[in-house]
């Protein structure tokens, strides 16, 4: 009997252990964000949320403790709570790294608008973060040299990496270390900036780092037509998870998979990944969630959005009054979605640059905005507030009145339908072409006369349109107008217009 117990015994060891032997197979989860400027929900609480992405998340690491959070750029600008101030400062990002904070992000991607805040701002963001960054070609140009960016805590400072490596061992045993490679497109010079070459910079990361690590993934930060070079390029990557475009797409490029999610978290990828060690294949399962009113809002992300969404509130009324009034009741949905605004005319850049022209008395020839100055990337419907303009056009600014010769205007509109697809794509009013004519008001365009154009603030500047500045010989006069002036904040004139209809 004693030896009947005994066998029984051993057994039952010898088939435990082979049911937790090493099969060399892992299963892991990526949770993917990108371009995410609003902690709450949108259109009228029906999409998004920061709160509800939590509350996937949590159930994902339920699912699987192998889960990772990122986000692959653009999230400290721009949003409407990102320009107001608090305690004498402004916000530039603060509520999104509280909020992201409390997620628990495993990795974040660099994205072209981080470096819309100051240095000082941005070093402040990252100091705060308790998350990692990562970047193969963004360096801090100092005056010495360009460096790493970096966080300092207790000050002691830590560089931001080319690269990050994560281990992971499921139960029975397998463990994976899994290498990440990321690049940031070099779309918004500044001076505190260095932009290495992408397409250099990412073969060189991956290079550096593919022998260390059993797999290598992209958290890139780019055009969808670079992220394809990047595949191409760098041919073993199973994925690509990108940022830059607003709206969600899944790609292939020979095995690479490349995916984008929908802006301000109105979509998430969760990729379901399995590797195999023996072959070194993944095999990727990627599926897009719309973030919606049927998920239910983590209690503890919801508590931080709130606290913030109530200071916006209190706030926005130092700059107008009753910013919950409604103006106006949209039966037809403005479309402020990202794409179209960049590309086409649509129903709210025409209301946008009628508000320009209504702002000097309808007493300038026509009227342009850059598409980029409209940030919204929705749809808006039913009862429109004044808050909800705000969050259109976050950066606010002038509208000027410029006298401008007839060339240079043609070359100025020729450039923005070339813009197409970009920020610099202009939304018109007053100014359209018919069988390859401009007419302005209606009338041929006349290179030699001379107009009065309500321009943006932003489009004097010279960033989307290099060759469109004060300083241009055929720029004849530029109107700043006084603060007591509708013109002297686009968003007030857009207000006052759709109040006046």
């Amino acid at each position: 009997m004693k030896f009947t117990k005994s066998v029984f015994y051993l057994l039952s060891i010898l088939f435990l252990s082979s049911c937790n032997k090493d099969d060399n197979k892992i299963d892991f989860t990526f949770l993917q964000l990108n371009d995410v400027y609003e902690i709450a929900p949108i259109q009228g609480g029906e999409f998004g949320g920061m709160a509800r992405v939590e509350t996937v998340h949590k159930e994902l690491l339920e699912e699987n403790p192998n889960t990772m959070l990122f986000l692959a750029g653009d999230f400290l600008n721009p949003s409407l709570l990102g320009t107001i101030k608090v305690d004498g400062e402004r916000v530039r990002g603060k509520q999104m790294v509280e909020v992201m904070n409390a997620m628990n992000f495993d990795l974040v991607a660099f994205g072209n608008h981080e470096f819309d805040v100051s240095e000082k701002d941005l070093q402040k963001r990252l100091n705060e973060s308790n998350f990692p960054w990562i970047s193969a070609n963004v360096k801090l140009k100092t005056k010495e040299a360009s460096i790493p960016f970096y966080k300092e805590v207790d000050g002691v400072k830590h560089s931001v990496g080319e690269t990050f490596v994560k281990d992971f061992i499921d139960k029975d045993g397998t463990k994976v270390k899994i290498g990440f490679i990321s690049v940031c497109i070099p779309s918004n010079p500044k001076e505190f900036v260095e932009y290495g070459n992408m397409f250099v910079k990412a073969r060189a990361s991956y290079a550096a780092l593919k022998d260390s690590v059993d797999v290598v993934f992209g958290l890139t930060h780019v055009k969808l037509a670079n992220d394809k070079r990047i595949a191409k390029l760098i041919p073993d990557l199973p994925l690509i998870m990108g940022g830059h475009e607003h709206t969600n797409s899944l790609d292939t490029i020979g095995t690479v998979i490349i995916s984008k999610a929908d802006a301000n978290a109105k979509t998430v990828y969760v990729h379901r990944i399995s590797y195999d060690k023996i072959t070194k294949k993944a095999i990727v399962k990627s599926e897009l969630k719309e973030i919606n009113a049927t998920i239910k809002s983590d209690e503890k992300v919801a508590k931080i959005v709130n606290k913030w969404q109530t200071i916006l509130s209190s706030k926005i009324k130092n700059v107008i009054e009753n910013p919950e009034e409604v103006i106006f009741v949209a039966n037809t949905p403005l479309d402020g979605r990202d794409t179209p605004i960049r590309s086409r005319q649509t129903n709210l850049g025409q209301i946008i640059t009628k508000a320009m022209s209504f702002g000097y008395d309808d007493k300038v020839d026509c009227a342009l905005v850059n598409g980029g100055s409209i940030r919204i990337d929705d749809q808006l419907s039913g009862n429109i507030t004044a808050v909800d303009i705000f969050r259109v056009l976050p950066y606010g600014g002038d509208i000027l009145k410029v006298e401008i010769k007839g060339i240079l205007l043609k070359r100025v509109l020729d450039y923005g339908v070339l813009a197409k697809g970009t920020g610099a794509y202009l939304h018109r009013y007053n100014a359209e072409k018919v069988d390859a004519k401009w007419m302005i008001n209606n009338k041929e365009l006349d290179p030699k006369k001379n107009y009065k154009v309500a321009f943006s603030d932003y489009l004097l500047k010279g960033f989307d349109i290099p060759f469109l500045t004060i300083d241009n010989k055929d720029v004849l006069s530029v109107y700043q107008p006084k603060e007591t002036e509708i013109s002297h904040d686009i968003r007030k004139a857009v207000v006052a217009y759709l109040k006046s209809l």
